[in-house]
């Protein structure tokens, strides 16, 4: 008989707790998981999934107007009903959740509503009922959590990206503090549903870390759907007899009915027991693993974004995959997480893999830059004042495309196959013998040869 009550408990029914818990018992394993929550984590729950329903939902309102172009006649104006997209988002929630709880089941995996917390080493504690369970192995995935909200007057008027996917109307006036992932893609969401929209953020620039071509078209999409403030942050918020009284720290204050912030997310390792059971934490709080996702305690794991290291849900998945491989499998494999595949979903919508143009001429000096800028086929038609932008960025010494960025409609699918190629090693030379495929805007991608001025 075992040591131990199970030989793998995973702390977290997210993506990635799923996938290790799911893989390790194909494995033979014997695993438990605790969720304290609703299964699926943020990604299924409150994230990914939810927030592209919204954005679906949003894009039609422009798919609308494009009709017409194309010699449709609609009624005027076409009715929407926020309620009825929140309800039909929260059934096929719990759809998915339940497919997530049946997989498990299926696998053999033990499920505990519950949270869980380290005990020691080799052990967790149950709440509320204080049960402890021993495990040979343990797996942190509690993945991530909204940042505490700054400390200014009225914050407690504000909501985040988790309250904004349940809200009960659809609001007139939104103003959002943020410029991310989420702070950009609700902001295109509320805009295109007819919300009047301001963003607000400190610096200069959306999606920090983004190629600056792709920063500055973003850009000025967006100022055509909404309002932007750059360089001012949240001063205060204060409830009037007009819903909300935005001040910012430059510029008059603004009215709204709802306030998100949008200002990052931390890993969510509060109240875990990791000092208890010696699990070292890096200085925002995420558990510090090596390339194998091993913690400073040899029997501890961590994977996802509770670790900081890529976050994003395909990422987790891969992570847990080569954890419950390596340690249940036999199968030792490491996630490459220099070359990961991203989508913004902003309207326009943003892809990337690989180096932006000012991390490739840091790292490799003499690079070239090809560009194509360009109005989509679609858009001659309809009238809409679009432009699509694509990137492709390349060492001079190897010809190997060291990233390719793409702003624009599709941009998202596009990436994802753009992205094995890039993964592969590509060189432009690949890219330029490569037929293209006519007409679609991706054809772009296989037919600039000119690189552009340094």
């Amino acid at each position: 008989m075992s040591a131990y009550d199970t030989d793998l408990f995973v702390i977290g029914g997210g993506s990635g707790g799923v996938r290790a818990a799911r893989v390790a018992a194909g494995h033979g394993a014997r695993v438990m998981l605790a969720e304290e929550f609703r299964m699926g984590g943020t990604c299924v729950i409150r994230g990914c999934v939810p927030k592209k329903l919204l954005v679906y939902a949003s894009r039609f309102a422009h798919e609308f107007e494009d009709a017409a172009g194309f010699g449709w006649t609609l009624p005027q104006p076409p009715v929407f009903d926020w309620p009825t997209l929140i309800a039909r988002k929260n059934a096929e929630i719990a759809r998915l959740e339940g497919l997530y709880r049946s997989g498990l089941a299926s696998a053999g995996v033990e499920v505990i509503a519950a949270r869980a917390v380290l005990e020691g080493p080799n052990a967790v504690r149950l709440l509320p009922d204080n049960r402890v369970v021993t495990a040979r192995r343990i797996l942190i995935a509690t993945g991530a959590r909204p940042a505490t909200l700054p400390d200014v007057p009225g914050v407690e008027h504000a909501v985040t990206s988790n309250e904004a996917l349940d809200l009960p109307q659809l609001p007139r006036r939104v103003v959002v503090v943020g410029a991310g992932y989420i702070a950009v893609e609700f902001a295109c969401i509320f805009a295109a549903l007819g919300s009047k929209v301001t963003l607000a953020h400190r610096g200069d620039r959306l999606l920090r870390g983004f190629d600056h071509d792709v920063q500055e078209g973003l850009a000025a999409a967006m100022a055509k759907q909404m309002e932007l403030r750059f360089g001012c942050g949240l001063r205060r918020i204060d409830r009037t007899d007009d819903g909300l009284e935005v001040a910012l720290t430059d510029g008059p204050p603004t009215r709204a009915d709802v306030v998100m912030l949008a200002v990052g997310r931390v890993p969510n390792t509060a109240g875990l027991g990791l000092e208890k059971a010696g699990v070292a934490v890096g200085p925002s709080g995420a558990v510090a693993v090596d390339a194998q996702s091993r913690t400073s305690v040899p029997s501890v794991y961590a994977v996802g974004d509770v670790t900081n290291r890529v976050n994003l849900t395909p990422v987790a998945i891969r992570e847990g995959h080569a954890f419950a491989d390596t340690v249940f499998g036999g199968r030792p494999w490491t996630v490459d997480h220099a070359v990961v595949p991203t989508a913004v979903f902003s309207t326009p919508e943003i892809g990337a893999v690989g180096l932006t143009e000012e991390e490739a001429r840091r790292r490799h000096g003499d690079v070239l830059v090809y560009r194509a800028a360009f109005r989509p086929m679609k858009a001659t038609l309809s009238g809409r004042e679009e432009r699509m932008m694509m990137k492709i960025i390349v060492d001079r010494a190897t010809d190997r495309v060291l990233g390719v960025h793409i702003l624009g409609e599709g941009a998202g699918e596009m990436i994802q196959t753009v992205g094995i190629a890039v993964t592969m090693g590509a060189t432009k030379a690949d890219f330029d013998r490569t037929i293209a495929v006519h007409p679609t805007a991706a054809e772009e991608l296989v037919t600039m040869r000119t690189p552009a001025a340094p």
